[in-house]
Parts: structure tokens; sequence; C-alpha cells
């Protein structure tokens, strides 16, 4: 009889961590499935156009399926010099390849790739952001939205260094003004996402050759205003993942329980193979409702 009471209270006490599992486990489900693809850079050259098809496909074959496409920027090959007929032309082919072999929803932030900053331009009405931007149907270069209990804050990473010779990476007061309130204002519970270009936090600026006593990282790699930016998700425990693309390599960071993602590239070392170790690919994101994520890094 002992006997007996004894294992039923080992069985009980055995069961009670199952039973809370289970209801952790319930608690938890996947509310969206979303793929990064950062660093297109299409161009009629290198068979561009259909590798691009390919990672499209890939996308769109996933298995729980792809609920939408978030575009990390550098849509387009480069439209830093090139005249106004060579960027036509790499608009319609990309927005061509979109209609005939996407059928996802898309969320774009810009690239420096994405801007005409032409000198000779200066004054016309599509120099610099613009034509992108119209291009894109986005009435301001930075945007939110939320999603299936999750919010997403859309940057604009790039922007002129003093000199209006270059581009940095930051944010402006304004803008900086503008994700203050974003994250004030939005609830405590729910979770957030936040997408640039440029990444705004990173760890591999220092895989370079040949470096004698120190490195050299420039402003156009990384957030300039990184810090500030930190500082500020600090205050705020439910941003959760920052996704980057831009230097086209694989890189996690997690740093004040945030994760900062930099998605590679699918066009990996501008269709000519990798970037280093880093091959052509996507991200893709699994977001759940309690706030947490798993993410991988597809080769396509």
């Amino acid at each position: 009889m002992e006997r007996r009471i004894a294992l039923k209270s080992i069985g009980a006490l055995l069961l009670a961590p199952s039973a809370t599992f289970s209801k952790a486990a319930a608690e938890k489900h996947s509310v969206l499935r979303i793929a990064h693809l950062t660093d297109i850079h299409l161009k009629n050259k290198f068979d561009a156009p259909a590798k691009f098809v390919k990672c499209l496909h890939h996308v769109q074959q996933q298995h729980p399926k792809v609920d939408f496409i978030l575009n990390g920027g550098d849509v387009v090959f480069d439209m830093n010099k090139e005249n106004i007929n060579t960027i036509d032309d790499q608009w319609k082919l990309m927005k061509s390849l979109l209609k005939s072999e996407n059928s996802l929803p898309v969320q774009y932030c810009l690239g420096n790739h994405d801007i005409w900053w032409n000198e000779n331009s200066k004054g016309q009405t599509f120099y610099g952001k613009q034509y992108s931007m119209n291009q894109l149907e986005m009435v301001k270069p930075y945007h939110s939205f939320m999603k299936n209990g999750w919010k997403f804050i859309i940057l604009d990473s790039v922007h002129l260094d003093i000199d209006n010779t270059w581009y940095i990476g930051k944010l402006g007061d304004e803008q900086f003004a503008w994700l203050e309130n974003e994250l004030k204002t939005t609830d405590s519970t729910t979770p957030v996402l936040v997408m640039s270009h440029i990444p705004l936090l990173t760890s591999v600026l220092m895989i370079e050759d040949d470096i004698v006593n120190k490195w050299v990282m420039t402003g156009g790699d990384m957030h300039t205003d990184t810090s500030k930016i930190i500082n500020l998700f600090y205050q705020h425990p439910n941003v959760k993942l920052c996704l980057s693309g831009h230097i086209h390599l694989r890189d996690k960071v997690v740093y004040n329980n945030v994760t900062y993602i930099c998605d590679g590239a699918v066009s990996g070392a501008w269709w000519e193979g990798n970037r280093r170790q880093t091959a052509p690919g996507y991200g893709l994101i699994d977001l759940y409702s309690d706030g947490t994520f798993d993410e991988s890094y597809v080769n396509y």
C-alpha cells in the first residue's frame, strides 16, 4: 500500500512538468512567416534575372508558406551614378519579374544603391530618393505597420555625409524623434521587428585583410548613431529583432536581448558567387505570439 502511494506521488511529480510544458507550448504559436530578401542588385548581367527568379520561386515553395517578403534595400544594381535610361531599364526589369514571378506582398526599405545622387542630376524632380519612392509607391522613406500582433518599423538608413559627397548610416533628428514616438506609443506587450538597410549593429566589419594594428570602419558600413539607438531600444524591451543587409555577409549579434541580423545578400558577391564565406541567400523568420522567433539563412 505504501509502495503504491509512493509510486502514485512520483507519477504526479513526473506529470506536472509535462502539463506545464504543454500549456506553454499551446500559448506559443506561429503568427507569421516572413522572408527577408536584401541586396538583390538586379541588373541584366551575370544571369541575374534568372537567378532572382529562382530565389523568388524558392521563397514561394517554402512550407509552411511565407506570408510576405521584407525587402531590405538595394533593389536595383546602382542608381548612384547612372543615367536615367539605365535606371528606367533596371526598374522596369524588377517590376516585370515581380509581377510575373511573385505572388507575395512586399514591404521595402531604401538602400544606398536605390538613391540617385548623380551630381549632374541635382535639381531634377527625381533626384535623391524620390525616384525609387515613386517606383515603390512609398509616401515616406520610413514607416511602420502592424501585422498579426507584431509591429514592423521600417527605417531609412542612408543619408548624405556632412560634405554631401558620400553616404553614411544614420537616422537624423526628425526620424529619430519619430522612432522614439513609435516605440513610446506602442503597447509594451507588442513585439517589435525593425528593418534597416545599413546595419544598426554588426560584428563583421573587422573581417578585413592585412590589418596591421587597428581596424578602420567607415560611417557607411554601420549606423553612426548606433549607441543612441541601442540606448533607446534598452528602454523598450519589446524590441526583439533588427534585420539589415548592405554588407552582403551573414551576421548575428545579440545585445541587451535584442537580436541584430544581417541576412547576407540575394546577389551574393553582386552576382559573382559568394561574398567571402556567405553564399547568395535570404532570411527565413517565424514570428510567434509570445514575441519569440526562429530564424535561419537559406541558400536558394
